[in-house]
């Protein structure tokens, strides 16, 4: 670089506060109506706990038949799948139940 550049020689120091000086601060700043806007927590949305994709090959009329009822309901596709998989569960369950008697 040229010497013409001013800003070179310019150092970075820091500033002699304390802690009682940066309260004190706030405290007129509040006073004055200057607020602390930090966020108290993480902005944007929360993330879904839905993270798992499935991508399921199937015939059309069951697709269509799927995305109908969950339309019908309501509810999304992906929800219908979760119901189906509970009652599926709970078939297997009772099954299992009869097995062992």
């Amino acid at each position: 670089m040229n010497e013409s550049n001013r800003l070179a020689g310019l150092k970075a120091r820091p500033k002699d506060t304390t802690v009682e000086d940066v309260q004190r601060i706030d405290a007129v700043g509040e006073a004055r109506g200057f607020l602390d806007r930090t966020p108290r927590k993480k902005p944007g949305r929360k993330p879904s706990p839905r993270t798992h994709q499935l991508h399921p090959k199937v015939f059309p009329e069951i697709g269509e038949a799927i995305a109908t009822e969950a339309e019908r309901l309501g509810i999304t596709q992906g929800q219908l799948v979760e119901e189906m998989w509970n009652m599926y569960q709970a078939n297997v369950l009772q099954k299992n139940k009869k097995e062992e008697n």
